[in-house]
Parts: C-alpha cells; sequence; structure tokens
C-alpha cells in the first residue's frame, strides 16, 4: 500500500529548499485535503482562480475542525491589529480601507522616492566595498529605512520599532511556542502605543509623510479611525519590509547560483525590470497565501466545502511545470511570460505594495551588480528557518 503523501513543511531541509517537495505534491496530490483541517492547492491555475475567485479572509467563516482548532496559534491576532487591517477584511470593508489607503499609496507617491532609494542602495553598496553580508548591509536596512521614511516615524524609536516588527512577523509562522506567543502580544501592545503616540503627533503637528496623508484621507466624508489607522500602518511596516528583504536576498542568492544569469544582467542592465519578475516568480518572499471558503467551491474536479481553510502554495504555482514549462525550476531573466507570478496575489487583495516593492529591487540589485563587476558568494548561505516568509539570513559576498 502507498503511503499518502502530505504536505509536511517541518520535514528536515524544507525551509533549506521547499521545492522538490510542491513538486511532489504538485503530481500527487495537487488539491490536499490535510488532515490536519485545511486544504493545500499547489499548482499554478488552481491558485491563480482561487486568489481571484472573491473567497473571505475572515476567519470567522470556518466551520469547527478538531485538530486545527486544536492547534490554532494566538499569534497571528495579535499581528493582524484585531482583524481591522485591510488584509483581514471582506468587502466592503476591505475596499473602503483600501480605497483610503490607496489615496496616498499613489503611483506618482511612489515613483517621487526612486531618489531616496538609490541614495540608500549606493550607501550600503558602500559598506559592502570591503566585502559582508547582504542581507545585513543592504536587504534588511533598505525596505524598512524606506517604510520609516515613509510613514515619518521618529527617529528615536526607529531600532525599537524593527525590532518589534521583527517579534511580530513571527506570528504568520506555525507557533507551538507559548512564550513566542506572548512575546508577539507585548510587541503588538507595544508598537500600537507607538503608532498611536505618532498619529496623535501627526494631528496636532502635520507633516509631508504618508502618516499625515493616511489621518487625513478621506472620502465623502469617510475617514480611518485610530485604531483603524494603527491596523494598517502595522501591516505597511510588515508588508512593506520583511517581504522585500526576502525579494532582494533570495534575488541575489538566485544570481550567485546562476552565473550566467548574473552576467548577462551585468551586461544588459535594462533587464533589471524583468529580471525582478523573474526573482519573484522563482523564489517567492511569501510561500502560500490563505482564504477561507463561503460556499462550496471545485477545484481541479475536487469540491472543496463551505467554511474550508485553503492554503494556497503560490511558492509552489511559480515552479508549475504545467503552466511555465518544463525550465520551470531554471531561472531566466528573460522570461517573457515572468510577470504571471503568484507571488504578490491576484483579485481584490492583489499586494498594494507590489509597485514599492518592485523599485526597491530593481534599485538595490541592479546597483549591486553595475557597481561590484566581481561579486560572488564568499561563504555558505544561511536561511531564516521560515516556513512561509521563507528567505536568506546571510548572504556572504566578496566583491
Amino acid at each position: 500500500m502507498t503511503e499518502m503523501l502530505l504536505f509536511n513543511p517541518f520535514m528536515p531541509g524544507f525551509t533549506d529548499d521547499p521545492y522538490p517537495h510542491y513538486r511532489e505534491l504538485r503530481d500527487a496530490d495537487p488539491v490536499q485535503e490535510h488532515p490536519m483541517g485545511f486544504w493545500f492547492v499547489s499548482r499554478h491555475d488552481e491558485v491563480a482562480d482561487l486568489l481571484r475567485a472573491n473567497l473571505s479572509v475572515e476567519q470567522r467563516h470556518l466551520a469547527p475542525h478538531p485538530v486545527r482548532d486544536s492547534i490554532r496559534g494566538e499569534g497571528e491576532a495579535s499581528l493582524r491589529g484585531g482583524g481591522l487591517s485591510m488584509l483581514d477584511r471582506d468587502p466592503p470593508d476591505h475596499t473602503r480601507l483600501r480605497r483610503l489607503v490607496s489615496k496616498v499609496f499613489t503611483p506618482r507617491a511612489i515613483e517621487g522616492l526612486r531618489p531616496r532609494i538609490t541614495e540608500l542602495v549606493d550607501e550600503a553598496v558602500d559598506r559592502l566595498s570591503c566585502g559582508g553580508d547582504v542581507v545585513a548591509e543592504l536587504a534588511f536596512p533598505l525596505p524598512f529605512a524606506v517604510i520609516n521614511e515613509m510613514l515619518g516615524m521618529p527617529l528615536a524609536d526607529a531600532e525599537r520599532v524593527r525590532d518589534l516588527t521583527g517579534t511580530l512577523v513571527r506570528s504568520l509562522e506555525p507557533i507551538a511556542d507559548p512564550d513566542l506567543v506572548s512575546r508577539i502580544r507585548d510587541a503588538d501592545a507595544e508598537l500600537s502605543a507607538l503608532c498611536r503616540e505618532a498619529i496623535a503627533a501627526k494631528r496636532a503637528e502635520p507633516a509631508d509623510d504618508l502618516l499625515t496623508a493616511l489621518v487625513r484621507a478621506e472620502e465623502d466624508g469617510d475617514v480611518l479611525d485610530d485604531d483603524e489607522l494603527v491596523a494598517q500602518v502595522v501591516l505597511l511596516y510588515v508588508a512593506g519590509h520583511e517581504t522585500t528583504v526576502n525579494l532582494i536576498s533570495n534575488g541575489v542568492v538566485a544570481l550567485l547560483r546562476h552565473p550566467d544569469q548574473l552576467r548577462a544582467l551585468r551586461e544588459t542592465p535594462e533587464l533589471i525590470g524583468n529580471a525582478v519578475e523573474e526573482f519573484l516568480r522563482y523564489d517567492s518572499p511569501v510561500q502560500s497565501g490563505r482564504r477561507v471558503t463561503t460556499r462550496p467551491v471545485t477545484v481541479a474536479d475536487r469540491e472543496i466545502p463551505a467554511g474550508s481553510f485553503v492554503l494556497l502554495g503560490q511558492a509552489s504555482a511559480n515552479r508549475d511545470e504545467r503552466f511555465w514549462g518544463p525550465d520551470a525550476d531554471t531561472l531566466r531573466l528573460d522570461r517573457r511570460d515572468a510577470r504571471l507570478h503568484v507571488s504578490f496575489g491576484a483579485g481584490p487583495h492583489h499586494c498594494l505594495g507590489a509597485a514599492l516593492a518592485r523599485m526597491e529591487a530593481q534599485v538595490a540589485i541592479g546597483r549591486l551588480v553595475a557597481r561590484c563587476p566581481n561579486l560572488a558568494q564568499a561563504g555558505e548561505i544561511e536561511w531564516n528557518g521560515r516556513i512561509n516568509l521563507r528567505g536568506a539570513a546571510r548572504v556572504p559576498v566578496s566583491v
């Protein structure tokens, strides 16, 4: 009797390289009902369809399940601002929140950040001029500095905010440690208090920054209240920092492991736009998304009942040979359909910060490659051990 293949992110080596396991699942059981109380979908077409299917993101719709309910951690609720962030609301609440935030998170405002991003990147590359760790010197500090300056948060709080968001983001992973759950709750409370202080300061003394613009955002008399403001700011910190760290660091790792592609980018720098799309496809900064069915949904001839928690394997979908062809596991910076990846999601919850993440990665990786013609790996790459926000934790290079 053949043993059933189950999605198992806890197997040895998974967080270093999950892609062989994803391939097994796509071949054997692409729409899997897991005994732990969720469904896992791993092929591109099905994942893309479900992202666009207007399913729920609110866990209040979940049907009871004895196994899942006994192991669900409490950390995620802390990160999600009591469910008030746009990431965790269905229409019409999601529509309203996204519309208000979108009024200030405009393409023009993001493009205006390019000179400052270039300045920050060049400072980081200067620090790497004698070699060092790409994550510590570039991938980690850059997106945090950008989102912190965009919001106009007090510089005195910057290091503390970075520590707190680093704790909060752990809630996106499976949690079995009660002490970690407690630390996440404490970090959420402290970061919320810092955000409330900053919001009060912006109300008293408005400035030319994103937080002031969020405070002032209005449409037909509708504005964000303080609880909603705090939830969106926390979301922007997490979504605007941790995921972009992975995009930049994983992109550099991909180039170091594919010298021919590194050489191609150095010789043809105008490839950088499509290269970032290929980095997003090849090694997704966010490995999976979640949805809750509010009605029975048929996926690849299987019916997923209403009230089901569905884990959408976005990183697996991005390597699906059925969609990308036999070279799906190969990095190709000139891949014509690279932009069809699902790393930013799709449908109503498509990532609001996608344009900013793309720009940061284009400038960071493009400048690093252009200014360091002898860029090379100089030690073992270390991974962060995370299942969902999987990324390189240390990328030592010589230049």
